[in-house]
């Protein structure tokens, strides 16, 4: 037996270090949250990643939905072809500067040379729509190394005529034909909890359908199919904290108008739900503390 290799980095205090139980393994990295919140540099991204690099695990808990980009340095850590499955309200498709952003972030994965493909499933929001989907990384879409499935009620007419929409009532036939697609291969699997519905997470962003249980049984569809080699999850909501102007500017003017949140009740609410998911994102090995204190992959 050897043990699953996770790890929890801290930038944002968007999940208290403990979470989950004392075999995650915690990386307190706060100061460096302000810089790398919403959008970096390429520099600076290649100066995390070469402090953060040796600690990482196959599965990382990390913050707010604002870093999701650092998914794409997630990636970085494996070198065999993989196809990648985000489930996020968002499609994070977005050409427009600033390249490392957490709107972009998949071209930033689609760049590897070892990413494949990338799918992402509980898209929701305007980008799907005209001329909001101008925007998008046109030449992956053509190409068919991104693919998208938003949510039917979410997005307008000419949307559904160019994209194969979700029903909520159906749409888990389609997911588990998805997965049979993906037999034998090697996948990494990234979930932004704002591609759950209100009441299931609080967040930083506008909020998709799913609830924790369905990502849960996605999850273990993808494990019954393919060879999960690796996955992550973000998007707990956290006070925005950013060390740039600019970055600050951009920042407030992508996001929805941010509304009161009582802490306690966020926290309470997203580890609910990360609980379910993460125990199904890492293929069912990981045990909490109360249970029998041990995690291992055979």
């Amino acid at each position: 037996m050897r043990p699953i290799s996770t790890a929890h980095v801290n930038l944002d205090g968007a999940w208290p270090n403990g979470i989950l139980d004392q075999h995650l393994h915690h990386l307190d990295l706060r100061e460096w949250g302000p810089r790398l919140r919403y959008s970096s540099t390429p520099q600076l991204l290649d100066e995390f990643y070469e402090t953060v690099q040796p600690d990482l695990g196959a599965f990382t808990l990390y913050g707010s939905g604002d870093f999701h980009h650092l998914s794409a340095l997630w990636l970085r850590n494996l070198s065999a072809p993989v196809s990648l499955v985000s489930f996020d309200n968002h499609p994070d498709w977005d050409t427009r500067p600033p390249d490392w952003g957490c709107g972009g972030w998949i071209n930033r994965a689609l760049e590897l040379p070892n990413i494949t493909r990338a799918s992402v499933w509980g898209c929701g929001n305007f980008e799907l729509n005209w001329p909001h989907r101008l925007f998008g990384n046109k030449d992956a879409l053509a190409s068919g190394r991104l693919e998208v499935f938003p949510w039917h009620e979410r997005i307008g007419r000419s949307a559904r005529k160019r994209w194969p929409s979700l029903a909520y009532h159906d749409w888990r036939a389609r997911f588990s034909a998805f997965a049979d697609s993906l037999a034998g291969q090697r996948i990494y699997v990234t979930v932004d909890m704002d591609c759950l519905r209100s009441g299931e997470a609080v967040t930083n962003w506008e909020q998709g359908l799913f609830t924790a249980g369905d990502i849960a049984w996605a999850l273990d569809q993808l494990h019954a199919s393919a060879e999960v080699v690796g996955g992550d999850v973000c998007g707990a909501w956290s006070i925005p904290r950013h060390a740039r102007f600019k970055q600050w500017l951009s920042s407030r003017l992508d996001h929805p108008r941010q509304r009161r949140v009582d802490t306690a009740q966020a926290a309470s609410t997203n580890e609910r739900s990360l609980r379910l998911i993460w125990r199904s994102l890492t293929g069912g090995y990981q045990h909490y503390a109360g249970a029998d204190q041990q995690y291992a992959h055979p």
